[in-house]
């Protein structure tokens, strides 16, 4: 865990469950954490449990409130797209505003700050890694997570088309077994992203 020791990382979705365990372990093995949530409550009782960390309160559905915040945020090497929201409904109950807030943060907001991070790593030659933090209902349809799953699905895609298109720049993707928390199962998907040419 000692390679993580300089290292500075970002964590979307930091404030509670997967996002927050994250936070916490790469503080305590030594990068410098940069947790990024909602809700400022949940932001200042991390920061209690590990002073070191640095907060940043932003809603990642919001795509220009995004990007200014970020834009204050120093070089990132390792980022965890966590951020998630399950607005369940049944199919013929599904709301346009349930649909759109959905995909505004468990997908869009992956694109975005992924984009940010890649530019910069790859414009500095520096070697990186994104996570992006999947779920088995990306697999498997569940009883009113239409949104959700399709959230999920298109997550797993959108993954998988990053690791293409970054291909030059060393980002192969992985796919590890799922990790069982207090919230539910996740699936991450790992891209280890470098603009040097021998991908060191």
């Amino acid at each position: 865990m000692e390679r993580f020791v300089g290292r500075r990382a970002l964590v979307t979705g930091a404030g509670k469950g997967i996002g927050r365990a994250v936070a916490v372990a790469l503080s305590r093995a030594g990068a410098h954490v940069v947790a990024l949530s909602r809700t400022q409550a949940d932001l200042d009782g991390l920061q209690k449990e590990c002073p070191g960390i640095q907060t940043l309160c932003v809603d990642v559905g919001d795509w220009e409130a995004t990007e200014a915040a970020l834009n204050k945020v120093d070089d990132i090497d390792l980022l965890v797209n966590n951020a998630g929201i399950a607005l369940l409904q049944p199919f013929l109950e599904v709301t346009k505003d349930a649909f759109d807030r959905s995909f505004s943060v468990n997908l869009r907001a992956a694109l975005q700050i992924s984009q940010i991070v890649a530019r910069k790593l790859i414009a500095r030659g520096a070697p990186g890694a994104i996570v992006n933090v999947s779920s088995q209902a990306s697999q498997r349809a569940v009883l009113d997570h239409t949104v959700y799953c399709s959230t999920k699905s298109a997550l797993d895609m959108l993954t998988k088309t990053m690791a293409q298109e970054l291909g030059p720049h060393k980002a192969p993707a992985t796919q590890p077994g799922p990790a069982q928390t207090g919230q539910g199962k996740a699936t991450t998907f790992l891209l280890p992203i470098s603009g040097r040419a021998d991908g060191q």
